[in-house]
């Protein structure tokens, strides 16, 4: 019961917290194309085009945390938790092809500088830091992959307008155009790499690694010393999306033991490999002969 509560009010946490960034991004979007218009900015139009990609992504990754949280059925015996990766995927994607959209972006103004509207520039990127910091560090204390990745849309938009904010200083002091472009490479290349570090748990899910959280040998550890086990065998453990894991075990015991020890035994287990985020145990019970 308690590990439902926690499970339903964790989903419900990321929910609304995908929720309100999808409407914080939208909105904000809405307002640069305003801004772009009435400060003749290509580069803010852009970003406003990129967020409303973004948008689009976030709204996907809601949905799928929302559909993520359904109870098992017969079609997905072991509940919908992967929908909230699916999202984490997706929304990394979205994030590639915009990084790769501001590297292409950034070569070209360095090769043709072009001196945008500072004094604007610099409004817009005040609320930009704003409207998107907010987002970002609401869903940065998020737990499930799918609000960490998400967050990194937030976070590439936060740098984005903090270098913005920067360039248009200087630029209403000094004309230095390719100060822009020069920020926004190495934003790029930031976000691109923390992408790759965001995604790498959610590859090694889908490939149905150990999670970190988990190991064998610890589980074999505290089994062996906390129980009567006298050996495990067919052990398997993997994750359903980095928070619940599953794992699948024979373990054998004394012929002695009756039936009632023995179901007392797969609860004592269960109990002991809650604390290691396993979420389902599936255990079987083999009777080895007793030696004299």
């Amino acid at each position: 019961m308690n590990h439902n509560h926690s499970h339903n009010h964790g989903h419900e946490h990321a929910d609304g917290n995908l929720k309100t960034a999808f409407f914080i991004n939208t909105f904000f979007a809405l307002i640069e194309f305003v801004g772009g218009i009435l400060t003749n900015s290509v580069a803010i139009l852009s970003d406003a085009i990129h967020d409303l990609g973004d948008s689009l992504s976030l709204g996907t990754a809601w949905y799928l945390q929302k559909k993520s949280g359904k109870k098992s059925d017969s079609t997905y015996t072991y509940g919908y938790q992967r929908f909230s990766l699916l999202g984490a995927f997706i929304n990394s994607f979205v994030l590639i092809i915009g990084s790769v959209f501001i590297i292409k972006e950034s070569i070209e103004r360095l090769i043709n500088p072009q001196q945008p509207d500072a004094k604007g520039m610099l409004l817009l990127a005040i609320l930009g830091v704003l409207f998107n910091g907010v987002a970002f560090l609401r869903l940065k204390r998020g737990s499930s992959i799918n609000e960490k990745v998400v967050s990194l849309h937030f976070l590439e938009d936060v740098l984005g307008w903090i270098a913005v904010l920067i360039g248009s200083i200087v630029m209403m002091y000094a004309n230095i155009a390719v100060l822009d472009p020069l920020l926004s490479l190495g934003i790029a290349c930031f976000i691109l790499f923390n992408v790759y570090r965001n995604i790498k748990p959610g590859l090694k899910i889908i490939l149905q690694g150990v999670p970190d959280a988990a190991h064998e040998e610890e589980i074999r550890r505290i089994i062996m010393e906390k129980t009567k086990v006298t050996d495990i065998h067919d052990f398997h453990l993997w994750s359903l999306d980095g928070e619940h894991n599953v794992v699948t075990m024979h373990v054998v015991v004394n012929e002695s033991m009756s039936l009632k020890d023995a179901e007392f035994l797969k609860e004592k287990i269960k109990a002991e490999l809650k604390p290691l985020h396993v979420s389902h145990a599936t255990i079987e019970i083999e009777y080895e002969p007793e030696h004299g």
